[in-house]
């Protein structure tokens, strides 16, 4: 048989229009019309035949006019940090949850903590019409979203504040948390705390350092900059940094990990290591509770779902000035930071 004969017939790309149903049915095209919208005068008869046309073809109704008309797409897009970041996962469910609650299609993609690729998803949402942005900020300047806000595109930030603009956000008190998680530690003994964190530059770990600074400031206790790393978390740099707390005349006791990759990382250097160290991680991580690991809970669920309530008040009608929520993340003391200090200490 000769490839020709093998190949299919259809083009990928070029999809049946009401026109190639009205061809296949025997009818105008005001009829089709009809059958697709849904609207009266048309027979069972002739109806029946423009359905049998487009389950044959596969005919799908196009909604760009209807939308033009209304204005409205039914559409809204969420910018992550990194869509492969556990934390992420349940936030992105929650938004999707209330979207669909709303009749409204959740399109998202991730900044991989980039401002230009932040700016630049933001707007492609923009240029395909989404009613609303949620955005978990990579830049500190989101001027360029103010005539997209001022043509009605609602928009929510969240787990990061908008930089440069005043708009809604919902956050998780990052300093309150951080502060109570290193005060635990303080009160299980130790004097001695490590910190690893993410890039001062991003709020999050900025807020987590300034909690930790505060904690052991209002219990007297001096910091030694050795005992504070931020940067990437990459899993080697990490580990060396908490290696690097780990030894010398005066090693750290405990360690406060920044966020749930340096926690993850830091599990396995402790595992290793002779001496117990306490642990206190800011994130829940998966089996968590099976290893006993202490951590700092934020409620990544509550977060998408406030801020995706909060968009869809605003795309209601809502006039109020653009408000700032912060959650109450939770301290779970699971083992590792009730661990006390060696006894010389």
């Amino acid at each position: 048989m000769a490839d020709s004969a093998r190949r299919p017939t259809h083009r990928y790309g070029n999809r049946p229009t009401m026109k190639d149903v009205a061809a296949r049915a025997g009818v105008g095209l005001k009829t089709v019309s009809r059958v697709v919208n849904r609207e009266p005068g048309v027979t069972p008869d002739t109806e029946r035949r423009v359905q049998d046309a487009i389950d044959s073809l596969g005919f799908r109704r196009n909604d760009s006019a209807r939308i033009l008309r209304k204005g409205r797409t039914a559409s809204v897009g969420l910018v992550l940090e990194d869509l492969s970041d556990p934390f992420y996962g349940p936030l992105s469910r929650a938004v999707e949850e209330v979207a669909r609650t709303h009749g409204a299609l959740l399109i998202n993609g991730s900044s991989a903590e980039d401002p230009d690729r932040e700016q630049e998803l933001a707007l492609a949402l923009c240029a395909r019409r989404v009613d609303g942005l949620i955005v978990i900020p990579a830049g500190t300047d989101h001027r360029y979203l103010e005539p997209e806000i001022r043509a009605g595109v609602a928009t929510v930030f969240v787990d990061r504040p908008a930089g440069r603009i005043e708009a809604d956000t919902v956050l998780t008190d990052n300093f309150g948390g951080a502060h109570e998680g290193v005060a635990h530690l303080i009160a299980h003994g130790h004097r001695r705390i490590g910190f690893v964190g993410d890039r001062p530059r991003i709020h999050t770990a900025a807020e987590r350092l300034r909690g930790y600074r505060a904690a052991m400031e209002d219990a007297g206790l001096p910091v030694d900059e050795a005992w504070v790393s931020l940067g990437p978390t990459d899993p080697d740099l990490v580990r060396a940094a908490v290696t690097a707390m780990l030894t010398g005349p005066e090693p750290v006791t405990a360690l406060f990990a920044g966020n749930n990759r340096v926690t993850v990382t830091a599990v396995r250097v402790l595992a290793g290591h002779a001496t117990p160290v306490a642990l206190v991680g800011f994130d829940d991580i998966e089996l968590a509770d099976l290893l006993g690991i202490t951590v700092v809970a934020q409620d990544a669920a509550a977060l998408g779902r406030t801020a995706a309530e909060r968009l869809f008040r605003r795309l209601d009608g809502t006039e109020e000035p653009p408000a700032r929520v912060e959650l109450t993340p939770t301290l779970i003391p699971r083992g590792s930071g009730e661990i006390p200090p060696p006894a010389a200490d």
